[in-house]
């Protein structure tokens, strides 16, 4: 494992343990067993490592809730991303502390542009990522690159941003994946019948 890898794997051990706001370069170096320099040379600050970290987390976990959306091939498009945010309720308890230090950081990025520019090319690669999986459900897997696909994603991530601040605020109100799963489809079914109606 070289010096970048070993400074990521370090990163992510920390933004969980420390927290974004309080991890240090000599923190980093000391975890890693590299030396300040190498945060240079590979990232350019002790920001845009920690930024590369987090972007790693939500890259994977962004492809896991994908696997598990698409995991049944007769679901409807509705019934897929309702599992995923189902799976992501009863998961957000155990993701805490990496999300705290998501939110530290996207409050620095406000005011550092090339920080901002990085968190900007995560949602960036995670609405294409997304924008495919709503083709795919779609059944038009070449239209990933239409503006309605883009718009789906981008109220898909909208959803899974917000419970996710929920849960950092007020975690004892906030529905597990059952309840909000049911939720969503009276929702939906009342939705439908006034459509209907209109």
């Amino acid at each position: 494992m070289g010096h970048r890898e070993q400074l990521l794997a370090a990163a992510r051990r920390l933004l969980e343990d420390k927290g974004y706001a309080h991890i240090t370069a000599r923190d980093l170096v000391a975890a890693s067993g590299t030396n300040l320099a190498s945060i240079g040379y590979h990232f350019g600050s002790k920001a845009e490592l920690l930024s590369a970290a987090i972007g790693e987390v939500l890259e994977e976990w962004t492809t896991k809730l994908a696997t598990i959306a698409m995991a049944d091939p007769t679901a409807s498009p509705i019934e897929r991303a309702t599992t995923a945010w189902a799976v992501m309720l009863d998961q957000l308890p155990a993701r805490r502390p990496l999300l705290l230090s998501f939110m530290e950081a996207l409050a620095q990025a406000e005011r550092d542009p090339k920080l901002r520019e990085q968190f900007a090319g995560h949602y960036r690669r995670c609405r294409a990522q997304v924008a495919r999986l709503v083709a795919e459900s779609l059944g038009q897997p070449d239209a990933e690159h239409d503006p309605l696909c883009a718009a789906i994603a981008s109220f898909v991530i909208a959803v899974c941003d917000g419970l996710a601040v929920q849960s950092l605020l007020d975690p004892d109100e906030l529905p597990d994946g059952q309840v909000f799963r049911s939720g969503l489809a009276a929702l939906l079914s009342t939705t439908a019948t006034t459509g209907m109606a209109g």
